[in-house]
């Protein structure tokens, strides 16, 4: 298990308890690390600076008692925001019908970058038809998991 897992299952049920549900975790930087790590509320509600510094010091609890991380790190604990990230498979499940933006690893029939429609998400891969597709493309794609690399919900105003 990598150490982002790690502090994932370390502070996941301490967060549900008061009532916040894990999003993503990363650690990044090498000399000055930083944690990030992303929350929302489990009753769906919009997240605040006081659910924030409430699950900072939850975490920061939990890491300490632990000793998850050797050395020094700097905790940023935020909300999803309105252009949220898709990372676990239940977050496809919850957003099927919105409009996404979802890159993969690796083209999928000459494309790596498909902006539209979440149509499905299963427990293996999901399926998006495409807002412009090319001329005589089809636009339905149906890409797996394992070809995400990154993947969000897309906001116009």
């Amino acid at each position: 298990m990598d150490i982002v897992q790690r502090i994932e299952n370390i502070i996941a049920e301490s967060l549900n308890d008061k009532g916040y549900s894990v999003v993503r975790v990363q650690l990044s930087g090498n000399t000055r690390r930083t944690l990030q790590i992303m929350i929302e509320r489990i009753d769906e509600e919009t997240i605040t600076v006081d659910d924030c510094a409430k699950a900072s010091h939850v975490i920061s609890a939990q890491l300490d008692v632990e000793n998850a991380i050797s050395g020094s790190y700097v905790l940023e604990v935020s909300s999803p925001g309105i252009d949220r990230p898709l990372v676990k498979i239940k977050d496809y499940q919850r957003f099927v019908g919105h409009i996404v933006v979802v890159k993969t690893t690796q083209a999928i029939r000459n494309r790596k970058t498909f902006q539209g429609k979440l149509e499905s998400a299963t427990e293996t891969d999901i399926t998006i038809t495409v807002e412009n597709p090319e001329k005589d493309e089809e636009p339905i794609f149906n890409i797996p998991y394992s070809d995400i690399r990154v993947a969000r919900l897309h906001v116009t105003f």
